[in-house]
């Protein structure tokens, strides 16, 4: 666009006007219009301007240098303030969040609140930007939103606090969520999968809800933990925070009897968990309520009775692979055993008696890697023994040595420790290395079931993976119990959304790598007004993706419309 002069000569004299240059689209060229209209050259020279030409050329010349210096400033700041680069690897999960329709839900809760922004809008972008490139919340608002295709309205300071509403309420966003996935996806609830794992925090001081504990991952760090629950589908379904010193176990009852309350989940469930959850409150709290379990059980801390019976060579069937190589050997037995729990009230234990099945299964490989670990540290308490080394320097190794107290006549004073290895469970770590047990109730179920049943536990593993990898959930730098809330809410519905495109959507073809790779690095450029080009690296999902959907993904040139398509695709 330009300004110049015009002039047009009339029987009254000379008319000015100062007139603009603009791109017709519907002509497809330059057009003009007036801009100012000055008047006539004898009545500016009586108004006092000796030469109207001159004096409104010169304006026509500072309006043409304002617009080219602005075109320039506009330019610039293109450059130094905004991308051109587009993350659009999310577009997949927001096709499932609209579908949902679980937008309307939130904006009626919202309605309580004086907030103004969008609570869904700024919660779902949160999601797509923790999915296409985790990181902390104010480098996700300075530079990850900004990102994605579709703008978002609200501050730093509104985030913070719509996260620490969405924590404080997200056991109801859950359950929205659930109701409609129900109306579109449906759960499965006749197996259910639970676990536990836990984050840490880059704190040194406790308070009520981040709390030092057993770390999954050897951090001294104060953490707290989560509980997960998956459908048998490995859908997630239902999640549960906890202070880190807490006990996990009668973490499984509280969710599932919450999951039940909350989202009308009638009918027997079959709880299925590893052996850090397999208690007899969890077993007992099962039955009670009409469910099933699945639980894994540590063969080391059986009754000697029931050792013998795994280790007895009679029963065991071997499960070979396609190439008749042997997988695992497995024998079954059905009898009453014994449990015993704690009476809240009286604080006695009371004993019961539950008929349930126990699988016992062998595996070579296992076998051959335990072995291997037990003998390193076998070797390691043996250095130590021999230097005479402190009870503190023995650390896992201490288990196979026995520390006493006694003079040289072996008799016990308050002298000299004694270190002598503890042959009798050295032996019997070696004898059970390779071994695992079931414990379930579903005793017509067959054992071959029940084993693959449980060992779909892999999928809560992996999506407790997802979270701490590809979501990169941890180290968490939040400080209100809310919003530390919030912001692992944010990092279960990535799993939500990603979980339901992987198996409902495109029916466990494709493993969760090749899903978060083309999420990571599915992005365009832009080139100009409504032009793009598609910087994605061709593989064997982006191809197959493409042809289920019937979208361009594989295209260099992309235009507005068609990354609009891509944002409105339904499934």
């Amino acid at each position: 666009m330009a300004y110049f002069l015009k002039k047009s000569n009339y029987k009254k004299g000379t008319y000015l006007q100062i007139y603009e240059s603009f791109y017709d689209p519907e002509r497809k060229g330059s057009a003009h219009r007036s801009y100012k209209a000055l008047g006539y050259v004898h009545e500016l020279q009586a108004k006092g301007i000796d030469d109207p030409i001159s004096f409104y050329q010169e304006e026509v010349s500072k309006l043409n240098q304002e617009f080219h210096a602005a075109q320039k400033a506009k330019k610039a700041q293109q450059i130094s303030d905004e991308s051109p680069e587009k993350l659009l690897g999310y577009f997949p999960m927001k096709n499932i969040n609209d579908k949902l329709s679980v937008k309307k839900y939130i904006d009626l809760m919202q309605t309580a609140t004086d907030f103004r922004f969008n609570v869904f809008d700024m919660m779902s972008s949160l999601v797509y930007a923790r999915l296409v490139q985790p990181c902390s919340k104010s480098k996700t608002f300075d530079e990850v939103i900004p990102k994605l295709f579709d703008s978002y309205d609200y501050s730093l300071n509104q985030l913070y606090d719509g996260l620490e509403y969405i924590g404080c309420e997200y056991e109801k966003i859950i359950e929205i969520y659930n109701h409609q996935i129900r109306q579109f996806y449906k759960f499965d609830t006749s197996h259910t999968y639970f676990d536990c794992t836990n984050f840490y925090f880059e704190i040194d001081k406790e308070d009520d809800f981040r709390k030092k504990g057993p770390s999954k991952e050897n951090k001294k760090e104060p953490i707290v933990g989560l509980g997960l629950l998956l459908d048998a589908n490995q859908i997630p379904i239902g999640m549960k925070l906890f202070p880190g010193n807490e006990s996990e176990k009668p973490v499984i009852r509280s969710i599932i009897d919450g999951l039940k309350t909350r989202n009308s989940v009638s009918g027997r469930t079959i709880q299925i968990a590893d052996k850090g959850l397999n208690c007899s409150e969890n077993i007992f709290h099962a039955v009670k309520n009409g469910d099933g379990y699945i639980f894994s059980k540590s063969v080391k801390q059986l009754p000697e009775a029931e050792k013998t019976w795994v280790l007895l060579p009679n029963d065991y069937k071997d499960v070979k692979d396609s190439n008749g190589d042997v997988l695992y050997r497995m024998k079954a037995c059905i009898d009453d055993f014994e449990y015993r729990i704690k009476d809240p009230s009286t604080g006695r234990y009371k004993a019961f008696k539950l008929r349930e099945k126990r699988i016992v299964t062998y595996n070579p490989k296992l076998a051959k890697k335990q072995i291997c670990e037990i003998n390193k540290e076998i070797e390691k308490a043996k250095l130590l023994k021999a230097s005479q080394a402190k009870k503190s320097e023995y650390g896992d190794c201490a288990k196979y040595v026995i520390f006493t107290v006694a003079d040289k006549k072996g008799n016990d004073t308050d002298g000299k420790v004694k270190v002598t290895m503890n042959e009798e469970l050295i032996k019997k770590s070696l004898e059970l290395a390779g071994y695992n047990m079931l414990v379930t109730s579903e005793i017509s179920m067959a054992d071959k079931d029940i084993y693959d049943a449980y060992h779909n536990l892999w999928r809560i593993e992996e999506s407790f993976r997802i979270m701490k990898s590809q979501l990169d959930a941890r180290p968490v730098y939040l400080q209100k119990e809310d919003t530390i809330t919030g912001h692992f809410l944010i990092c279960y519905l990535a799993v939500l959304l990603t979980r339901l495109l992987q198996f409902k959507v495109l029916k466990n073809k494709y493993c969760s790598e090749e899903i978060f790779e083309f999420v990571h690095e599915f992005r365009v450029a832009k080139i100009s007004d409504r032009k793009f080009i598609n910087l994605t690296r061709g593989n064997s999902f982006i191809k197959g993706f493409a042809a289920l959907t019937n979208l361009p993904l594989t295209s260099y040139f992309l235009s507005d419309g068609e990354i609009k398509k891509m944002l409105s695709h339904r499934f």
